[in-house]
């Protein structure tokens, strides 16, 4: 099922991350076929990590990756903004890269673009002029997210690890 331009999106939340959201991203992303293209599931240290980096990221710039809540407050998954990370030796460096993963029970309706929306409604009034999402080429659901809210394709290359991928990007008018 995909959301059409006749049915509403779904409701969604988005929240900095708490330290229990690491727990609850741990428990929604082990799924294999969630982390597909992200390289499989990880351990949990991976998303305090990461939970306690995205707090920082919304103290400092105002936007991070938000927790992802369905309408009844049920987290499905993350979906935000970060700077891609300097210290890989590839990619975007510099730039502001927007994000989703969610899990399976939140596939096909509607959350990753009502996510989507959300998040470049925030990092527009953030101030964050141009976005990039940096997606697997294998991952037409991601792809098609990413088309959908208007993203260019800028360029399609080879990750160091051998897979191809996409960069999209999208200009944000003031909002």
């Amino acid at each position: 099922m995909t959301t059409s331009p006749t049915r509403p999106l779904p409701a969604v939340q988005l929240r900095v991350p708490t330290d229990e959201d690491a727990h609850a991203w741990h428990a929604v992303f082990a799924d294999p076929d969630v982390m597909e293209f992200l390289g499989g599931p990880a351990e949990l240290s991976a998303y305090e990590e990461l939970s306690a980096r995205q707090r920082m990221h919304d103290a400092q710039l105002g936007y991070c990756l938000w927790t992802l809540l369905d309408g009844e407050g049920t987290v499905i998954g993350f979906t935000g903004a970060q700077p891609w990370p300097a210290a890989k030796s590839w990619g975007p460096v510099g730039e502001i890269e927007i994000g989703w993963r969610l899990g399976r029970s939140a596939w096909g309706r509607g959350y990753a673009y009502a996510a989507a929306l959300a998040t470049l409604e925030r990092v527009r009034a953030a101030g964050v002029p141009h976005v990039v999402a940096m997606i697997d080429a294998r991952n037409a659901r991601s792809v098609a997210v990413a088309e959908r809210l208007g993203m260019e394709l800028a360029e399609e290359f080879t990750t160091p690890g051998g897979n191809p991928a996409r960069r999209y990007e999208l200009a944000l008018g003031r909002g």
